[in-house]
């Protein structure tokens, strides 16, 4: 969706009101009681449950609740955060918005970034999968420059495990098997501990799946929790073949944070990477990305 359309569309605060209330009304309304059926009260904008009477305001239950901004404003982030792959900072979107603090902006960006995690958390990947850690930079403590480690756990570096579905297939013209990629998971790791690897692997691969990895003393039990465990000596020839893909996406999402987001802090990273990989497995949804963060807007809370 290009500018132009998205203001044809949503131009105003009724606009943008209206059309997340159709969205609410196609996904369902589900009462504390337990029941579906609803009333709307339309001069209060709320809904009201047929069974037990008690009510439901259109963005309760929604990261838009206990939120002051507009539907509008909020309309706008989601429109600016879906519209170029790259992503804006909040410094940039709260200058798009035209607003003066700061604070609401980045509230309403990292609720949008956590819904989107939310999302892509309902599912796991399955098939043949890469896995491998990457270390992205982030701002360092006072406490953590005073240590000042190096190598793993080094001091300014984060390290979060990054997997990818990558099924080889064969080209039937020139016979050369290439690896095609579907979607990808990227989690922040709390340690370098096998324990932290392992609830990883249990959390977003399923159990039935073929792993790839490198010869990394961190993996030696990921076989227990998969079907088979394909590790290999990291190299070249590793990267360029069973871990291309993750090593990719790694490479790639070091290079869209470093352009666009100024000293990420730890705690933090986790939610810039909800936004990179969720765009990144709708790469191929083009306008109706917009779209699919709505519906996240509403059921991701």
């Amino acid at each position: 969706m290009d500018i132009f359309s998205f203001t044809a569309h949503f131009g105003t605060e009724e606009d943008c009101r209206n059309h997340f209330k159709a969205q609410r009304d196609k996904i369902g309304i589900k009462c504390k009681c337990g029941y579906n059926a609803h009333f709307w009260i339309k001069s209060i904008w709320t809904y009201e449950c047929k069974q037990c009477r008690s009510r439901t305001s259109l963005r309760s239950g929604t990261i838009m609740q206990n939120s002051n901004l507009s539907f509008l404003v909020w309309y706008k982030t989601m429109f600016l955060m879906s519209c170029t792959k790259k992503g804006f900072s909040t410094k940039e979107i709260q200058k798009q918005l035209g607003l003066k603090r700061y604070e609401p902006v980045w509230a309403m960006v990292h609720k949008l970034r956590k819904a989107m995690g939310n999302r892509d958390a309902r599912f796991t990947l399955e098939g043949m999968i890469e896995f491998d850690e990457g270390y992205f930079t982030v701002e360092s403590t006072e406490i953590e420059q005073e240590k000042q480690i190096r190598g793993r756990g080094a001091v300014g570096k984060q390290n979060v495990a990054i997997m990818a579905e990558s099924t080889p297939l064969e080209d039937l013209e020139t016979g050369k098997i290439e690896r095609h990629i579907r979607y990808f998971k990227a989690v922040v790791l709390e340690n370098h501990e096998s324990e932290e690897i392992n609830k990883t692997i249990q959390d977003s691969i399923d159990d039935l799946s073929v792993v790839f990895t490198d010869k990394s003393t961190s993996y030696l039990d990921i076989s227990k929790f998969i079907e088979i465990l394909i590790s290999e000596k990291s190299n070249k020839e590793t990267t360029k073949a069973s871990l291309k893909w993750v090593h990719i996406a790694i490479s790639n999402a070091k290079r869209n944070f470093s352009c666009n987001f100024h000293k990420i802090k730890r705690k933090y990273l986790q939610s810039y990477l909800n936004e990179f990989v969720y765009k990144l497995n709708r790469r191929f949804f083009g306008d109706k990305l917009f779209d699919r963060l709505v519906i996240a807007n509403i059921t991701a809370l």
